[in-house]
């Protein structure tokens, strides 16, 4: 039963789609032993120094580093290990940081496909190239997202919501069309999903819990 369902999410995800996660790069500097004061040198290109942002020498000769740390919103942090607390939180956390990068990959490969299907006009050409990008994602992340257990399909529909401001019920609709979409909501209600679950911290508590953790991953504060 939980194959068939997550089958059910699979279709719905190779209809999103997938893109990549945001990086953050940094910069990094540091002072020569021997040079005068104030100068700075440039390290960008040293990876074992990625935490040091800059570099003086004082005019006793000591060398003082200022470090580049993250910054943490203290009440947002505070409120994660509230969560994390419990057991039910800490299992949210994880069910979240398992499947937020598909939902984060889903919204930007939705403004793809829509960049693409936007010049197209022939119906039967837009139902081509759908079908072909529902191929090549499914061989390549399919067998990826039948590992999801029914709890991190739920979290996964919210969050496609969340990255792309459309139910994921709306996402099918849109690209393959209402016929498509009403035949995979039916069959995600038969196994206890529903595509037209929308996300909404500000009055689901489950959901607050999930932006808190979320937000702090968009930071880069967690991982």
């Amino acid at each position: 039963m939980k194959k068939i369902a997550l089958t059910a999410l699979v279709a719905l995800m190779t209809l999103a789609g997938f893109a990549q996660l945001i990086d953050h790069p940094r910069k990094v500097v540091v002072v020569k032993k021997n040079a005068p004061k104030s100068s700075v040198v440039d390290f960008s290109g040293n990876p074992s120094k990625a935490n040091v942002v800059y570099g003086r020498i004082e005019a006793n000769g000591d060398t003082t580093l200022m470090v580049m740390l993250p910054e943490i919103d203290i009440d947002l942090m505070q409120r994660y290990l509230q969560i994390t607390d419990t057991y039910q939180g800490r299992r949210l956390a994880n069910n979240v940081k398992k499947v937020y990068p598909y939902a984060k990959l889903a919204g930007e490969k939705l403004q793809e496909y829509d960049s693409i299907l936007a010049n197209v006009s022939n119906a039967s050409e837009r139902n081509r190239l759908m079908r072909q990008a529902e191929k090549e994602i499914a061989d390549q992340y399919a067998e990826e997202l039948k590992k999801l257990n029914f709890t991190q399909g739920l979290i996964l529909i919210r969050l496609i919501d969340r990255e792309t401001g459309n139910t994921s019920y709306q996402v099918v609709q849109e690209l393959r069309g209402k016929v498509r979409a009403f035949f995979y909501q039916g069959f995600a209600r038969l196994w206890g999903y529903n595509l037209k679950t929308e996300y909404d911290p500000h009055n689901n508590p489950e959901d607050d819990e999930i932006e808190t953790i979320v937000t702090l991953l968009e930071r880069g504060v967690i991982s």
